[in-house]
């Protein structure tokens, strides 16, 4: 490995816990064939119990998936570690922000004949302003699509663990008066959205998709979700996940799966799948999920969505109990850009109680010029099955050639092997918060008790890795003003459901596909970079009729969230303008203007 250092480039200014920019050049070298077992049905269901009984089994699973990778790398002698990817750029202090995010002016809804547009939030605010719908009429129609507490819930409720109904529909009367009083609070009011479960709701329990009972003692709601309620949000309940969020899939025996909007044979991704779900079949505009692998971005992919993963420690879930984690970020998935750049502002105001979040400068529309330059590790983007690769291919020509965007070659010490210490890093700090397994699903049983088995040592040495990729981050950010790494969101199209309605039973262990499809996204989550995917072709199934959503991702600079979300307008405005047949909308595509304009004024 070849090491260089600019030291001119060691102190950054408008920066907190920047890291010490360095290049560490490594030839490429392709990872072996993973060799995880898979395992399904009836012999996961037997099998998980004996493995969470037995160490020495546990012991040879976990050097099996290749955990023990990091040892007797030289590269990492000398390199420090570092646990909390956490860079805040704290802005000038003199600026202030603007007293709302919501502001109904500059909106940049998808144009009215863009094909296969969603509703946006800026369509509820002028069909509430005219009256032709109330926020009332939308819960009341939307009601019993989602609520599982009915004779005969549908196919959709599968995406939400639990809807409040007195909660909702007061929420929802009260924005409605609003509206008829000429005073609604912004572009938010009266809109539904949901949450993943994985946050604090107050008046409702958390399970993390789990039978366990995790609610928060204190019955308090996440900071960001409070925001979205100052701001008039309707949340319409707890969404589905994977359980624990442990997997890509949200494969969810526990709850049940929601299944891909676009094609049943496949997942929605996960673990927000529901949230995934929720937007991609038209039900809410947007909802908030987490990523701690990929949560948000892979979910967003498979259903043919937009989504966010801030920069760590951005966005505030304060006082929530769920478990601390070094990856795990919240952030918004959404129908369309505006409505991901509205929830995220949102979202991202800052926290003055949480140590994290207070520092960020406030979020504020991008202004002014900003550098086109996207950055392509092409060793590591060609991984892609030739289909995604085909249409990611496309579309960075389209930026190119149309968007006057540039391309550099960059490279990334190490990415294998840094999947590998993300992967350790996570199981690692869910094992030590959840020792006790019993209560848990057959998959989590087995990754749970495999990632205890984590050896200080390996900890160690994956954050030591951890340090060493965001140094070289920081030193192509430094080298490269305004920077976007871009990748296919997944290398895969999609996630087939190989095991039918057994698989959905008793869940699937299969880590090569899980390691498969997590391929790009765990960069953002192992060194805290903000990142963005957004829809950008459909591509044929293995099963079934109906073609496959395709995701770009874009990784930025600590704090370079604007610059993202107008990467993320570009990328839209890709299928708004018909390129590739233009967007697509799926077949059980929900029109909730329809719904709420036919509703018959009885509460359900």
């Amino acid at each position: 490995m070849t090491e260089t250092q600019d030291n001119s480039l060691a102190a950054v200014p408008g920066f907190i816990n920047y890291p010490l920019p360095k290049s560490f050049e490594t030839p490429y070298k392709s990872p072996p064939p993973p060799a995880n077992p898979v395992v399904r049905g009836l012999p996961l269901h037997y099998g998980a119990s004996l493995i969470s009984s037995f160490s020495f089994v546990q012991t040879y699973l976990w050097n099996n998936a290749g955990f023990n990778a990091l040892r007797g790398l030289a590269q990492l002698d000398h390199v420090e570690n570092r646990y909390d990817p956490t860079v805040t750029p704290v802005g000038n202090p003199d600026t202030e922000a603007s007293t709302s995010q919501t502001n109904v002016n500059g909106i940049r809804a998808p144009p009215l004949d863009a094909i296969g547009r969603f509703y946006s939030t800026s369509d509820f605010h002028d069909a509430f302003k005219s009256g032709k719908l109330t926020p009332s009429a939308v819960v009341e129609a939307l009601l019993p699509l989602i609520r599982r507490d009915v004779k005969s819930p549908t196919k959709h409720s599968i995406a939400f663990l639990d809807t409040k109904v007195d909660i909702v529909r007061r929420a929802a009367e009260a924005a409605t008066q609003r509206y008829k009083d000429g005073t609604p609070l912004g572009i938010l009011d009266g809109v539904p959205m949901a949450i993943k479960d994985e946050m604090d709701l107050k008046g409702y329990k958390r399970c993390d998709g789990s039978k366990l009972d995790l609610t928060n003692k204190l019955d308090v709601t996440s900071w960001c979700v409070t925001k979205l309620e100052e701001e008039g949000a309707i949340i319409l309940g707890k969404l589905n996940m994977h359980e624990f969020g442990m997997d890509t899939t949200n494969n969810n025996p526990v709850h049940g799966t929601p299944l891909n909007p676009y094609n049943e044979h496949y997942y929605t991704g996960g673990s927000s799948g529901g949230a995934g779900y929720a937007v991609g079949t038209g039900i809410v505009p947007f909802a908030i999920g987490t990523d701690g692998g990929g949560s948000i971005r892979i979910p967003a992919s498979y259903c043919g969505i937009f989504g966010l993963k801030p920069s760590h420690g951005r966005v505030s879930a304060s006082p929530s109990s769920s478990v601390a984690n070094t990856t795990v970020v919240y952030g918004p998935l959404a129908s369309n850009m505006a409505d991901l750049e509205i929830s995220y502002r949102v979202l991202a105001t800052p926290d003055p109680h949480n140590p994290s979040s207070a520092p960020f400068a406030p979020p504020r529309p991008h202004a002014g010029e900003r550098k086109k330059v996207l950055g392509v590790y092409k060793a590591w983007f060609d991984r892609a099955d030739p289909p995604v690769r085909a249409i990611c291919q496309k579309a960075l020509d389209h930026f190119t050639n149309k968007l006057g965007y540039e391309i550099v070659d960059i490279t990334l010490p190490m990415i294998h092997e840094g999947q590998m210490a993300h992967a350790m890093t996570i199981l690692a700090e869910v094992a030590a918060a959840y020792p006790d397994v019993s209560g848990l699903t057959a998959p989590n049983k087995v990754l749970i008790t495999v990632g205890a088995k984590t050896p200080s040592m390996d900890f160690l040495l994956a954050q030591k890795l951890r340090n060493l990729i965001m140094q070289h981050l920081a030193y192509l950010f430094q080298k490269h003003p305004g920077l976007i790494i871009v990748t296919p969101a997944t290398p895969n199209a999609g996630w087939h459901i190989k095991g039918g309605k057994s698989d959905l039973k008793y869940g699937v262990s299969d880590g090569n596909m899980s390691v498969r499809s997590m391929e790009y996204v765990w960069l953002a989550n192992f060194t805290g970079v903000p990142c963005i995917s957004f829809p950008i072709g459909y591509v044929d199934p293995i099963e079934g009729k109906d073609k496959i959503p395709i995701g770009l991702m874009g990784n930025g600079e600590w704090g370079s969230e604007d610059a993202l979300i107008e990467f993320g307008y570009d990328g839209e405005s890709w299928l708004n303008s018909g390129l590739e047949g233009g967007r697509r909308k799926p077949k059980n595509w929900i029109d909730v203007f329809d719904l709420g304009t036919n509703w018959n004024g009885t509460e359900t």
